[in-house]
């Protein structure tokens, strides 16, 4: 059997890539909009910030419970589409965050 993984070892390879992309995810995002760009890259080429109810810098507590909020929105898929119809353009994560996604 040379050659060949052994399907456990594919499986815990697989599952430690997953943990490390959902962890990386987490964190980069967390990081980027709690800090003083207050944006993620993409974010920042469309000129767009992440701000709290008042226009001020988010915590990195609350930049997480937004990147989680987001797994609310894209499971029910409509959280994405509020988007178009709330006042203040938030999706269900930013509602459940309290915070805005703002033009600079």
């Amino acid at each position: 059997m040379t050659g060949v993984p052994h399907a456990g070892l594919a499986l815990l390879g697989g599952g430690v890539t997953l943990i490390l992309v959902l962890f990386g995810s987490w964190l980069y995002e967390a990081f980027m909009e709690s800090s003083s760009y207050q944006a993620t890259l993409g974010k920042m080429i469309f000129g767009m910030k992440v701000t709290d109810l008042n226009g001020n810098r988010i915590s990195f507590e609350r930049a997480t419970g937004r990147h989680f909020a987001k797994i609310l929105s894209s499971i029910l898929g409509i959280g994405y589409i509020m988007v178009g119809f709330t006042e203040r353009k938030q999706g269900l994560h930013d509602l459940l965050a309290g915070t805005l996604v703002l033009r600079t």
